[in-house]
C-alpha cells in the first residue's frame, strides 16, 4: 500500500450492495398492509439524505420512527450480510486482509450489520464507527445512541478526525455524507463508489468517480497498478449474445454492451475504437478494415461453432485472440437433423401446408421411414459423429465421408470418396465447416451422382452447396427433396427479406439458421465463449483459442504475470530474457508455445519492480499485443 495512507470505506452500497435500513424494512414490513408505502417513503429519504437534500440525522430519525423494528429483524440481516458483498470487494478481499490496519469502516448504519462483514473483511472491530441500535425491554428498536456523532449531522467528518489516522487519508463511499468528509478537510482525496449507486451531486463533489474497487486500487497506485481495472474494460457483444453470458461478464466486474443485430462493416468500424472484447454470432464480419480500426482489441468471441466471419490471420497479426464454443449447440443440430430427416420422408410440410389449405391428402403414396435406410454423413466432426450414433439408434445405416482420419462410432462405415458416399446414401447431411475450400463442395456434377429420389441436408455453411444447382434437381424430380438451414446470403436481420430459388419447391424444408437455435444451445454457447473470454482476459489462457497457441494457465498467485504476443521470429525469447534481467526482474514461472506464426509467452514475475521496465517489454522486436495481470 502507499506509504502511511488510510483507507476509510463508507458501508451501504459500498461495501455491500444493499442499503442496511431498506433490507431491515423489507424484514420489518413483510406481511404488512401498509408496508408498500413505508418502504418507498424510507427509499426516498434514503436517496434524500444520500444526495444531501436533507440532514443524515433528520432522515435517520424519521426512517426509524416509521419501522416496526425488532432484535430479531436485526440478527436476521446481520446472520446474511456478508453474503451481499460487492462483487468488486469480493474479487478483492485480499486487499482488505493484507492491509486491514490501514483501513476504516465509518457508516451512519448500523454496527450489528457491520460487524459480520468487517471480520470477514479481516477489519477489526475498534476500525468499524458506526451507530448503535437501542431497543426496549421487548427488543424493539427504539432509536440510536444520540452521543454518536454519526447520528448528526456533519458526524462522519468528527468521527473521522477524532481517529488521528495517517495521512493520506482517503474516503470511498457513494454518499453525500462521504462527500462531506472531503469538504470538511479530514479527507485528502474522495472518490464516489458509483458500483452500486451513482447519485450525480455526489459525483460532482468527488475528487474522482470509480465503478470498482479495481479502478480505486487503480487510481491510487496500490496492488496490481499496472492491471487496467476490468470496470474499464468495454465489452462489446452483438447478434442477440444470451443473458447468461452479459451476466457472467458482469459479475467479474467488466463493462457490456449489447446490441439486437448484426453491424455491417462501417458500422462496425464506428463502434469498436476503445472496444477491449467483441462478442458476435455469425452475421457479423469481423475483417481486416474492423481490426485495423480496433486500437484496444484485445479478444474476438464467437458465439457459434464456426469462425469463417472472423478474419483469423488479421487477428494474430495484431496480438487478438479468437474463441468460438466449438460443442455448445451440437445436440440442438443434431436434432433438427433427424427432425428434417423424418418430415421430409413422410413429405410433412406439404401434407400440413395442404391441411391448412383445408385440403385432405391422406395417402402413403411416397411415405417411407427411417428404419433400413442408408445416411451418408459429410464431415465426421462434434455433429457428424454424434449424429452417426443417433441415427444408428433410430435405425439407420450410417457411412460417412471426411478428410481427417475419424475414428467410426457405433457400425458406422468410413468411405474413401464424396463420390462413392453420395453413390449409396439415401439421405445426404452435410457437417462441414466453413473453410473457402468448401465452397459449393456440392455442385451440379455433385448432384448427379446421387441417387435417384435421395434427399439432401444441409445444416454446415451455406456456401459448401450450390443451390442453383440444388434448385434444378429438385425441380427435375432427381432429388426427392431438401432440407437447407443455411445460405450463401442471409438477411442480416430478421426484418431483412429473404429470398432464394429453392422457395416455392415441393418437399422442401426452409428454416432460417436456426441449427443451434435452442434455448439451451444459447445458454449453453453463452456460457461456454464467456468462460473462454474471461479465462484469457483474466489469467491469459488461451485454451479453445482458433488463432493463436494454446496455452493452459491456471490463476495468477503472488505475481504479476506479463502476457507478449509476438511473431514468430528468431530471438524473440531470448530478448525478452535479456530486457526482464537489467530490469531486474525476478522470474517464478515462463511458458513459451508458438505456432507457424505467432509466439506466445507467459511470465510470472515477483511484484516488485520498476514500472519502466514494462515499457521495455514493449519495445521488444517482433511484439503484437503485451499486457499485465495481478
Amino acid at each position: 500500500m502507499a506509504d502511511a495512507a488510510s483507507f476509510v470505506f463508507d458501508f451501504d452500497s459500498t461495501l455491500v450492495r444493499i442499503e442496511s435500513l431498506e433490507a431491515l424494512a423489507d424484514l420489518a414490513l413483510d406481511g404488512a398492509d401498509d408496508g408498500a408505502a413505508i418502504r418507498e417513503e424510507v427509499g426516498r429519504l434514503t436517496d434524500a439524505a444520500m444526495a444531501g437534500e436533507i440532514g443524515f440525522g433528520e432522515a435517520l430519525g424519521r426512517r426509524l420512527a416509521l419501522l416496526p423494528l425488532h432484535r430479531r429483524h436485526v440478527e436476521a440481516l446481520a446472520a446474511r450480510v456478508a453474503d451481499d458483498l460487492a462483487l468488486s470487494v469480493q474479487r478483492n478481499l485480499a486487499f482488505f486482509r493484507e492491509h486491514a490496519d490501514r483501513i476504516v469502516i465509518v457508516s451512519g448504519g448500523f454496527r450489528e450489520i457491520i460487524a459480520p462483514v468487517a471480520a470477514r473483511l479481516g477489519v477489526a472491530a475498534d476500525r468499524v464507527l458506526a451507530n448503535d441500535l437501542v431497543y426496549d425491554a421487548a427488543g424493539r428498536v427504539t432509536g440510536v445512541d444520540p452521543a454518536n456523532p454519526l447520528a448528526e449531522a456533519g458526524g462522519k467528518a468528527r468521527a473521522i478526525e477524532s481517529l488521528d489516522l495517517p495521512r493520506p487519508l482517503i474516503m470511498v463511499g457513494d454518499g453525500w455524507t462521504d462527500a462531506e468528509v472531503r469538504q470538511a478537510g479530514a479527507a485528502d482525496r474522495f472518490y464516489a463508489f458509483t458500483e452500486i449507486v451513482r447519485r450525480p451531486p455526489v459525483i460532482e463533489a468527488a475528487d474522482a468517480e470509480v465503478a470498482s474497487i479495481d479502478e480505486l486500487l487503480h487510481a491510487e497506485g496500490l496492488a496490481g497498478r499496472w492491471s487496467y481495472p476490468r470496470s474499464r474494460m468495454r465489452i462489446l457483444l452483438l447478434e442477440n449474445v444470451h443473458p447468461a453470458a452479459v451476466a457472467r461478464l458482469e459479475a467479474e466486474g467488466y463493462s457490456v454492451e449489447t446490441a439486437s443485430g448484426a453491424l455491417g462493416e462501417d458500422e462496425l468500424i464506428a463502434r469498436i475504437g476503445g472496444v477491449h472484447v467483441l462478442g458476435v454470432r455469425s452475421k457479423t464480419l469481423v475483417t481486416d478494415r474492423v481490426l485495423a480500426a480496433a486500437d484496444r482489441l484485445l479478444a474476438v468471441g464467437a458465439f457459434c461453432i464456426g469462425t469463417n466471419q472472423i478474419d483469423l490471420e488479421a487477428a494474430a497479426d495484431r496480438g487478438v485472440a479468437v474463441f468460438n464454443a466449438p460443442y455448445s449447440n451440437t445436440r440442438s443440430v443434431v436434432e433438427l437433423a433427424v427432425g428434417l430427416t423424418i418430415a421430409l420422408l413422410r413429405d410433412v410440410t406439404d401434407k400440413s401446408a395442404a391441411m391448412h389449405r383445408g385440403v385432405w391428402n391422406k395417402s402413403a403414396s411416397g411415405a417411407r421411414e427411417l428404419r433400413g435406410k442408408t445416411l451418408g454423413i459429410v464431415g465426421y466432426g462434434a455433429i457428424g459423429s454424434q449424429l452417426s450414433v443417433l441415427a444408428e439408434a433410430l435405425g439407420l445405416r450410417v457411412v460417412f465421408h471426411d478428410l481427417t482420419e475419424r475414428l467410426a462410432l457405433g457400425n458406422a462405415r468410413r468411405l474413401p470418396s464424396l463420390d462413392d458416399l453420395l453413390a449409396e446414401a439415401d439421405v445426404v447431411s452435410l457437417h462441414v465447416d466453413g473453410r473457402r475450400e468448401n465452397t459449393a463442395l456440392l455442385g451440379p456434377a455433385e448432384l448427379a451422382r446421387m441417387k435417384p429420389g435421395a434427399l439432401l441436408l444441409n445444416l454446415s455453411r451455406g456456401h459448401v452447396l450450390d443451390v442453383e444447382a440444388l434448385a434444378a434437381a429438385l425441380r427435375s424430380g432427381r432429388l426427392g427433396g431438401a432440407a437447407v438451414d443455411v445460405f450463401p446470403e442471409e438477411p442480416a436481420t430478421n426484418a431483412d427479406p429473404f429470398d432464394s430459388p429453392l422457395r416455392g419447391l415441393p418437399n422442401v424444408i426452409l428454416t432460417p439458421h436456426i441449427g443451434g437455435s435452442t434455448e439451451e444451445a444459447q445458454e449453453a454457447i453463452g456460457a461456454f465463449a464467456a468462460e473462454r473470454l474471461l479465462a484469457y482476459l483474466n489469467r491469459g489462457d488461451t485454451s479453445f483459442c482458433v488463432n493463436l497457441p494454446n496455452v493452459q494457465l491456471a490463476e495468477v498467485a503472488g505475481a504479476h504475470r506479463l502476457l507478449h504476443i509476438h511473431r514468430n521470429q528468431p530471438g524473440v525469447l531470448a530478448d525478452l530474457n535479456r530486457t526482464m534481467a537489467e530490469a531486474g526482474l525476478n522470474i517464478l514461472g515462463q511458458h513459451l508455445k508458438t505456432d507457424e506464426r505467432t509466439g506466445y509467452v507467459i511470465v510470472d514475475v515477483d511484484r516488485d519492480y520498476d514500472p519502466a521496465a514494462l515499457q521495455a517489454l514493449r519495445g521488444v522486436a517482433g511484439t503484437l499485443r503485451f499486457r499485465t495481470l495481478y
